[in-house]
C-alpha cells in the first residue's frame, strides 16, 4: 500500500487515498519503534524497496521568476517547501527508525541498505527543502554509525560531491548538513591522523573556502577545521596557509568570516606551528587592518582581545611590529572612532612591551614616508612637465 506515490500537485485528487496511506505510514512508524524481536530479511527487503519507491526522486528545478524590487534581487528568498512532504516525512521518521532499531541487524540489512542505496540517499541533500535535508543529516549519520563496511564508501562518495561542488557548480543545497555529519566524524577520528584524513583536510575542507557561497555553510566547515588543529596541532601551519590563499580580495562580509575562522584556529596553534606561517598571515592581517571596509579593520584589529593570540604576538614581536606597523600607524588616524582607538590601544600594548623596537619601527615608517612623498613629488614635477611639453607642441 505505501509503495503507492499519488500526485501532490493537485490537493484535491486521491484526498482519501492519500490519508489512508499517512495513517498506514504512521502506524508503521509505531510499529518499527515498539517492535521486540530482530526484524526477518524479507521484512527489511520489503522496507528498502518501499523508502526506495517515496524517497528516491529527480529534482526538477522550478522555474522561478527573477524579481527585482527597488533594485534588489528576491530570487530564492524562500526555501522551496515539497509538497509531498506529509508522505515524505512519515517514510522519513520510519527509516531513521528503522536504521536506529536495535532489532535491525546490520549484517543482514547492509544487503539491502547497500552502496546503491546510499547513493542515491547522498544524491537526495541537494533537495531544496531543508526539513529533508535535516532528516537526510540524521538518517546518514546513523547509516555510517551502524553499517561499518560502509563508511569508506560514504566519505568517498561525499568527497566527490564536494569535488563537483568547489570546481564545477558551486551550486549544492546539502553543504551544511554534508559538513554537520563530518564534523562529528571527525571528532571521532583517532590519533595519529591517517593519511586519508590529512588529505581530506588539504584536497577538500581547505578548498570550500574558495565558492562565492561559503556563509550559508562557514559555520560547520570552521567547526571541522578547528577539530583537525585540536587533533595535531602541528596542521595549523598547513590551514593558516591555506586561509591565505583563498583569502577574498574584494568581498568584505567573506573577508570577515576568514578572520573569524583565523581566530579560531589560533585560539589552538602552538608557538612553533605559529612561527612558521607568522610572517605571510601578519602580511594578510596588516592588509586586513588597513581595509577600505572599516569592519574588516575593527575585526581584524580584536585579535588583540584574545589573549592567546596577544600572547604569541609578543613573543614574536620582533618580526610581527615591522610588519604591521604601517597599517596600525596609518589607523591611528582612522576615520571609524572604533578602528581608530583599537588602533591606539594595539600601538600601546607594542610601546609598553618594547620601546626600543617601537621607536625603531617608527623611524622606519617616518623614512619610508618622507621617501613616498619624495618619490610622489617628482612624478607630480615629471607630470607637470609633461603636460607642458604637450600644451607647446599643441601650439605649434
Amino acid at each position: 500500500m505505501c509503495c503507492v506515490v499519488f500526485d501532490f500537485t493537485d490537493p484535491t485528487k486521491n484526498f482519501k487515498e492519500k490519508d489512508i496511506k499517512r495513517q498506514t505510514l504512521l502506524e508503521l512508524v509505531e510499529y518499527i519503534t515498539s517492535a521486540n524481536g530482530k526484524f526477518p530479511e524479507n521484512m527489511m527487503q520489503e522496507v528498502v524497496k518501499m523508502v526506495s519507491a517515496n524517497i528516491f526522486r529527480e529534482f526538477i528545478p522550478q522555474p522561478r521568476e527573477n524579481k527585482l524590487i527597488n533594485g534588489l534581487d528576491l530570487e530564492d528568498e524562500e526555501p522551496a517547501m515539497d509538497p509531498t512532504w506529509p508522505h515524505l516525512q512519515a517514510v522519513y521518521e520510519f527509516l531513521l527508525r528503522f536504521v536506529a532499531s536495535p532489532e535491525t541487524d546490520a549484517k543482514i540489512a547492509k544487503r539491502y541498505i547497500d552502496h546503491s542505496f546510499i547513493l542515491k540517499l547522498l544524491a537526495l541533500f541537494d533537495s531544496e527543502d531543508p526539513r529533508e535535508r535535516e532528516y537526510l543529516k540524521t538518517i546518514l549519520h546513523r547509516i555510517y554509525g551502524k553499517f561499518m563496511v560502509h563508511r569508506p564508501f560514504i566519505r568517498k562518495t561525499i568527497n566527490n560531491i564536494f569535488h563537483q561542488f568547489i570546481f564545477e557548480t558551486e551550486k549544492h543545497n546539502g553543504i551544511a548538513e554534508f559538513l554537520e555529519v563530518l564534523g562529528s566524524i571527525i571528532n571521532g577520528y583517532a590519533l595519529p591522523l591517517k593519511e586519508e584524513h590529512k588529505l581530506f583536510l588539504v584536497r577538500i575542507l581547505i578548498p570550500l573556502h574558495k565558492p562565492k557561497c561559503l556563509a550559508t555553510y562557514h559555520q560547520q566547515l570552521s567547526y571541522c577545521i578547528t577539530q583537525y588543529v585540536e587533533k595535531d596541532c602541528k596542521l595549523a601551519d598547513i590551514i593558516i596557509r591555506g586561509l591565505i590563499k583563498y583569502w577574498p580580495v574584494t568581498n568584505s562580509s567573506k573577508e570577515v568570516l576568514f578572520l573569524n575562522e583565523l581566530e579560531e584556529v589560533l585560539e589552538a596553534t602552538q608557538g612553533p606551528e605559529f612561527q612558521r606561517c607568522m610572517v605571510p598571515l601578519f602580511q594578510q592581517i596588516s592588509r586586513s587592518l588597513n581595509s577600505m571596509h572599516f569592519q574588516v579593520a575593527e575585526r581584524a584589529l580584536f585579535l588583540w582581545n584574545n589573549e592567546h593570540i596577544e600572547n604569541l604576538i609578543k613573543q614574536n614581536r620582533k618580526v610581527i611590529l615591522p610588519i604591521i606597523f604601517p597599517a596600525i600607524e596609518r589607523n591611528a588616524k582612522h576615520w571609524n572612532q572604533a578602528v581608530h582607538s583599537l588602533s591606539l590601544n594595539v600601538r600601546k600594548i607594542f610601546y609598553d612591551l618594547d620601546p626600543d623596537l617601537f621607536k625603531a619601527c617608527q623611524l622606519k615608517f617616518q623614512e619610508d614616508e618622507a621617501k613616498e612623498d619624495e618619490i610622489k613629488q617628482r612624478r607630480e614635477t615629471i607630470w607637470k612637465r609633461l603636460e607642458e611639453l604637450a600644451a607647446k607642441t599643441s601650439n605649434n
